[in-house]
């Protein structure tokens, strides 16, 4: 069980990282960018990718040029959605992507979608709607007509920052998440080694961000570089320690899946209200609960 705490806390530690360096004002495309050769590094030196197949990649470098693209943009989103709708609804989102490739398999793929997986899909559904929900603040009107001071401001902030007030950067995490979970499996089912998939996946990333940022003449910040270094070592402990969970209890897969993702949800829920006083209202609270629902029944289907 120690892998699965570790690959729990691995993850959520990303998100209170671009939480914070969001607050900061911190570039977090360059954090990325500066994360990538870790990830890559600790790539090569723990799953020992097998570098010398790397020309029977195929077919497969199709979907592993669009996960290089693909790998930075999300984590950019995720950043996004922190900011707007916070750490707590973001993870949960992340953890419900699994609705994609599930969707996916029926679509595409041929397989039959039995009556419990539309019950787990529609709890899922329910509950990105719960999360991204937040009520509208009424409009105090005096007496002589006039809107008060205090609307006044808020409307301002508002105004002044729309990426506060859109639950679009959550659904772009939710759809990301699940569009990289389909390639990764495409890819295994090519018969392309996973290690060797992350580790040319993790260099492309990286390779094609530095390039924007050069072709964008950025500034680059010492913070958002140094941050990057944690950054890349939180991320690839997350999907080390994951794969070593599911090796360890290769006779209980349910509960690495379940304990993973019901984990994410309970750890970041904890954090953002308790430390970071991220704010619930009932629908959203019921959101998460429906979460944690859908994520059991998906797996049980």
């Amino acid at each position: 069980m120690i892998y699965l705490t570790i690959a729990v806390l691995c993850s959520v530690a990303v998100s209170v990282l671009l939480k914070i360096l969001r607050r900061k004002n911190i570039d977090i495309r360059q954090t990325i960018v500066a994360g990538y050769p870790v990830a890559f590094l600790l790539t090569f030196i723990l799953l020992k990718p097998d570098v010398s197949s790397v020309n029977t990649l195929g077919a497969a470098w199709g979907i592993i040029i669009a996960l290089g693209v693909l790998l930075p943009v999300i984590f950019v989103m995720l950043g996004r959605a922190i900011e707007a709708v916070g750490m707590v609804a973001t993870d949960a989102a992340q953890r419900l992507s699994l609705i994609i490739p599930i969707v996916a398999a029926f679509l595409l793929f041929g397989e039959i979608l039995t009556g419990t997986r539309i019950f787990g899909l529609a709890l899922g559904f329910l509950a990105l709607g719960a999360l991204v929900y937040r009520p509208q603040q009424a409009v105090i009107v005096n007496t002589s007509g006039n809107t008060s001071s205090i609307s006044m401001a808020a409307t301002e902030t508002a105004n002044k920052n729309p990426v506060l007030r859109t639950p679009l950067w959550l659904f772009g995490v939710w759809a990301g998440y699940g569009i990289i979970d389909i390639l990764f499996k495409q890819v295994a089912k090519q018969g392309t080694a996973f290690p060797l998939t992350l580790f040319v996946s993790f260099g492309l990333a990286g390779l094609l961000l530095f390039i924007y940022l050069l072709i964008t003449h950025v500034r680059w910040q010492g913070q958002a570089l140094m941050a990057g270094l944690l950054l890349g070592a939180l991320n690839m402990g997350n999907i080390y320690a994951y794969v070593r969970a599911h090796q360890v209890l290769s006779d209980s897969p349910s509960i690495v899946f379940t304990g993973m993702n019901v984990g994410v949800i309970a750890v970041a829920t904890i954090i953002g209200v308790g430390v970071f006083k991220e704010s619930l209202n009932r629908i959203n609270m019921l959101g998460l609960l429906l979460a944690v629902s859908a994520v059991a029944v998906l797996f049980l289907a």
